[in-house]
């Protein structure tokens, strides 16, 4: 069964998450023939809806960057097109020194291009210590940096503690001092790159993207939830003739002279190809057999648990200030990351019950453990808690919901750009198979199906999906409060 000259043939998916079900998508367009396997009894991995209050919500991702176009493609390719709605408002606050503070503009990931553009965030000394970048002498940052080191030694602490801190943990719920730039924040990392100056690096990375001004919200929604996005693609692919089998998990895989074996449960499947679209230690054991040196690179991916606790609020009782919600910097010393007023941010949500107000917050970092232990009364407590002190929020829910996502985020280290590339490497000598998923190229959605596709034309013999993904990596910008 060889790929070579007469199509893909019959290719299994191992995963049902975004990635995998846009794997299996495009495989489908390609003219294959298409068997996922998911080990749990639904499919959407991170991607989750839900209900509290008898208002719709997302009790994972609840947006994704628009500015690239796989994930909104993928969405409209699937039938809901219509449902696509950018974020009500993008106002958003960070709750530090004491106070609700406006979010700054005119930075890039929380590094400004002026000292000015975090006037109100930063104490006058730290808005003293970013002045001092334009005399400092070059910081080499060889092939990768830690975001926070690089920019704390140009600008100091207190920007990368009280700004890129929480921007960069409401994406990956991880520390800014061992998260990769080159992997991460990508234009940072060639701004420090061409510039010795950090500050005017970031003003050239504003000026380039004022001349290519795109039209159009950065970021988009889903009227019912994100969380309808896998669900559709799962449908799609099953009226043309894909094949998805839930509580299915592949626990062998192995090459055979005429393709590959997968074993799932009583179930054994033969296949021309194999993408393999499952978290990183499910995919270090899935390869252990055939691909070792892949198998050992994924076993040393690290993951960050979180858990999100959405509360919902009669209206009438619940006064909130403007905005999208709040991010929260770990220095402050706060239980709560981040919190989303969901009702203000979300049109459609207020619109299914004008009475009700959800919000969310989010809790738990990379290394944390003693708040995700705690049961969901407490996080629930805790919640409140900081929200009453942060907003004066002091009334009692009508209803709440904690969804804990345990090794739900990839960490994304200094040399994580290294460490795909040689998983690729040892996957690229096995004929028709590949690797996609949240733990190579990005975390956001856009990423997660930039990753598929890429995989599906490797099996099709084309890396220069792959390739592009290792030269501009899918930037996963923050999406406002909550994210």
């Amino acid at each position: 069964m060889s790929t070579t000259g007469r199509g893909l043939g019959h290719v299994v998916v191992i995963g049902a998450g975004i990635a995998g079900l846009a794997a299996a998508h495009r495989l489908l367009a390609r003219g294959a023939r298409v068997t996922v396997l998911e080990a749990g009894d639904r499919v959407g991995g991170k991607l989750l809806p839900g209900e509290i209050a008898g208002v719709r919500v997302d009790l994972g991702a609840e947006s994704m960057l628009a500015r690239r176009p796989e994930a909104v493609t993928l969405a409209r390719e699937a039938g809901l097109g219509a449902a696509l709605q950018p974020p009500a408002t993008a106002t958003a606050s960070i709750w530090t020194r004491g106070a609700l503070r406006p979010m700054p503009k005119g930075h890039v990931m929380g590094v400004p291009g002026t000292a000015a553009a975090l006037s109100g965030v930063l104490s006058a000394e730290g808005l003293a210590r970013i002045e001092r970048d334009a005399d400092l002498p070059r910081t080499e940052i060889g092939d990768d940096v830690a975001v926070g080191e690089y920019v704390a030694a140009r600008l100091g602490r207190e920007v990368v503690d009280r700004l890129v801190e929480p921007l960069l943990g409401g994406v990956y719920a991880g520390d800014a001092y061992r998260i990769s730039m080159r992997s991460a924040v990508p234009q940072l990392f060639q701004a420090a790159r061409a510039h010795t100056s950090l500050t005017e690096g970031v003003r050239e990375i504003q000026a380039k993207a004022a001349a290519n001004q795109q039209s159009g919200p950065v970021f988009m929604g889903i009227a019912g939830g994100v969380g309808r996005l896998p669900l559709a693609v799962a449908e799609s692919v099953r009226a043309r003739g894909g094949e998805i089998l839930t509580n299915a998990p592949a626990h062998a895989l192995r090459r055979e002279p005429d393709g590959w074996r997968i074993t799932a449960g009583e179930r054994v499947l033969r296949a021309d190809a194999v993408v393999v679209a499952v978290p990183a230690p499910a995919a270090a054991r899935l390869l252990r057999a055939e691909a070792p040196g892949a198998a050992a690179e994924l076993a040393a991916v690290e993951y960050a648990s979180m858990a999100l606790v959405t509360l919902a609020y009669r209206r009438a009782d619940a006064r909130l200030p403007e905005g999208s919600g709040f991010l929260v910097p770990p220095v402050d010393g706060r239980t709560i990351k981040a919190s989303t007023f969901a009702s203000r941010k979300w049109g459609w949500i207020a619109e299914e019950d004008p009475d009700v107000l959800v919000l969310r917050t989010s809790v738990g970092r990379h290394g944390e453990t003693e708040i995700l232990g705690r049961d969901d009364a407490g996080l629930v407590e805790v919640s409140r808690h900081d929200l009453r002190e942060a907003t004066g929020l002091d009334a009692v829910p009508l209803e709440t919901r904690v969804t804990r996502w345990t090794d739900g985020l990839p960490q994304y280290p200094v040399g994580h750009h290294a460490r795909v590339a040689r998983v690729r490497e040892h996957v690229a000598k096995l004929p028709g198979l590949a690797v996609c998923g949240a733990q190579y190229d990005g975390v956001g959605i856009p990423a997660c199906v930039a990753s598929a596709y890429a995989a599906v034309d490797q099996l099709e013999g084309d890396d220069r999906g792959v390739r592009d993904l290792a030269a501009h990596p899918v930037q996963s910008l923050h999406g406002g409060a909550g994210e």
